[in-house]
C-alpha cells in the first residue's frame, strides 16, 4: 500500500524520509503449512485480506512495476477489517 506522502502537520516528506510500509493486502496464498506430524494446517489468511506485518519480514520481489513481499504467515501481526 501506498504510504501517505504529507505528514497530518502539513510536512511534505521526500521518498528517501518514508519508512518502509508495514501493511498490505494479500495477493495470493499457499496451501499452508505442513506440521511435524505430516499433516496439513490451513492458512487463516484469504486472497484480499488487509493485513499489518513485521518491520523487516519476509522478501522482496519486483516484477516489473509492481513490488511484492513474500512472507510467512507467522510475520503476520494482524488482519484489518
Amino acid at each position: 500500500m501506498e504510504q501517505e506522502t504529507q505528514t497530518r502537520g502539513g510536512i511534505l516528506l521526500p521518498d528517501t524520509a518514508k519508512e518502509k510500509p508495514q501493511e498490505g493486502e494479500v495477493i495470493a496464498v499457499g496451501p499452508g503449512r505442513t506440521a511435524d506430524d505430516g499433516s496439513r494446517i490451513a492458512m487463516e489468511l484469504t486472497v484480499g485480506d488487509k493485513v499489518i506485518y513485521s518491520k523487516y519480514a519476509g522478501t522482496e520481489y519486483e516484477d516489473g512495476d509492481d513490488e511484492y513481499l513474500i512472507m510467512r504467515e507467522s510475520d503476520v501481526l494482524a488482519k484489518l477489517g
